[in-house]
């Protein structure tokens, strides 16, 4: 899930995230909240159950619910074949932000490529789940994750939602067990919650992810559901839920592969006693991105570090750029790199894959003034090899956490992403995923 922090926002982390901005007009201390979960917001409810969509019997249905009315925010897939659950909810999105109630998760079968019998089962689900609960079809919305292709089968869905509805609860449980019940691949749930706290007033931002393998921008392939309390319009909270993933998700990668139903939610029901949010010059505003961003880093890094397969978590920061963009599409062109990635998982200090990746990054480089560092280790200095350790390099790459930098020498721009390494695993999950 990361690394942990008792008291978060110190300028050293948000300047990863691009949020000095934020931090020079944000007066709020942001707390992480231990052991948390979706539910650690105030208002919401929350369950994981199992209805037999997974073979093993997991936990693959959750259900989080808000008896308030909740204000909606959604980013979606940009996979021109969108699952039937990422149309669905587009489309309510557009007639109803404002009114929302909750959401349905599916694990086990993504009702990706389903055509009108997947839009139908979407519907059906946001109004079993609403029917239960007494409100509008148009309250609730839905995410699947898993074999693309399949149809929901559902007898079992409906089954699962009326146990959820049943089985649902406010404490902290409820949030863990719905973090179980929408993951595939992954090895442990991501989930992570934090407490913001200014002189106006305080508000709670919660989160949970899925994802191990098909993580790729724009969007990385993930689900992840965000539950607040803060008092905020949907305008102005999908500007805030763009910037936070910009900068989030959006500068993750594993293998490169970008899915059908990545969708990034955020439900706030407006409990909290402060100021309303109505604009991005409203006081509030850029704690509310302070707290957000915090939850959405922790997510997206969450998701790189439980990559499918993945032995190391990889940091590559590319400074000495023109533009911010052109940081970023060099560090990815690292990130990317199976060449890099499969030699990282070997312990292999072969600068020259690095070098090569910032060469065809498509950004115009000057060679001799490009240098590069593995951890504190100059590899790559005007154009030739520059101290290149050997022993001290493979020690470097046998740490979990490996941190590669790239200085471009051509202006002042600086990004930084994330990746993990390429080990035999993800051939042996990949090959046999439906099987």
């Amino acid at each position: 899930m990361g690394k942990a922090r008792g008291e978060l926002g110190c300028a050293c982390h948000f300047d990863k995230l691009g949020q000095e901005v934020y931090l020079s007009m944000s007066i709020a201390q942001v707390q992480l909240i231990p052991d948390g979960s979706i539910t650690s917001t105030p208002g919401f409810e929350a369950a994981g159950i199992a209805c037999g969509l997974k073979p093993n019997g997991a936990l693959d249905l959750a259900l989080v619910y808000s008896p308030q009315p909740c204000v909606g925010a959604a980013l979606f897939t940009t996979n021109a074949f969108k699952a039937a659950p990422v149309l669905y909810d587009q489309r309510l999105l557009a007639q109803n932000a404002t009114e929302l109630h909750g959401v349905v998760i599916n694990s086990g079968c993504a009702n990706a490529c389903t055509g009108e019998r997947g839009l139908r089962n979407a519907e059906a689900t946001a109004a079993a789940a609403a029917g239960l609960l007494g409100r509008s079809p148009s309250s609730f919305l839905v995410m699947s994750t898993g074999v693309i292709g399949m149809a929901l089968p559902m007898d079992k869905v409906l089954a699962g939602i009326a146990q959820a509805v049943s089985r649902r609860t406010s404490s902290v449980e409820g949030g863990h067990a719905a973090a179980l019940a929408i993951m595939t691949t992954d090895t442990r749930p991501k989930e992570c919650a934090v407490r913001v706290i200014t002189d106006y007033g305080e508000f709670t931002i919660a989160g949970m992810a899925k994802g191990a393998g098909m993580i790729h921008p724009n969007m990385a392939t993930m689900l992840c559901l965000l539950t607040s309390d803060v008092r905020i319009t949907p305008q102005v909270a999908r500007q805030a839920l763009n910037e936070g993933v910009e900068k989030s998700f959006h500068r993750i990668t594993v293998d490169g592969d970008t899915s059908t139903n990545d969708t990034v939610l955020l439900l706030a029901n407006g409990l909290a006693k402060m100021p309303p949010i109505t604009s991005t010059e409203s006081r509030g505003y850029a704690d509310f991105c302070v707290g957000l961003s915090q939850v959405l880093l922790t997510l997206a890094q969450a998701i790189v570090r439980d990559g499918e397969g993945a032995t190391r978590f990889v940091e590559i920061t590319v400074s000495g750029a023109r533009t911010g963009a052109e940081a970023k599409q060099v560090a990815m062109a690292i990130a990317r790199s199976l060449l890099v990635k499969t030699a990282i998982y070997g312990q292999d200090a072969n600068w020259g894959r690095i070098v090569c990746a910032v060469g065809y990054s498509g950004v115009t480089i000057i060679p001799e003034r490009v240098r590069v560092w593995l951890g504190d280790l100059e590899l790559f200095r005007n154009g030739e090899p520059y101290q290149v350790d050997e022993a001290r390099a493979r020690e470097l790459l046998a740490e979990p956490e490996v941190v590669i930098r790239v200085d471009l020498g051509q202006g002042s721009a600086q990004e930084t992403v994330w990746t993990c390494d390429l080990s035999h695993r993800y051939v042996d999950i990949n090959a046999h995923y439906r099987t």
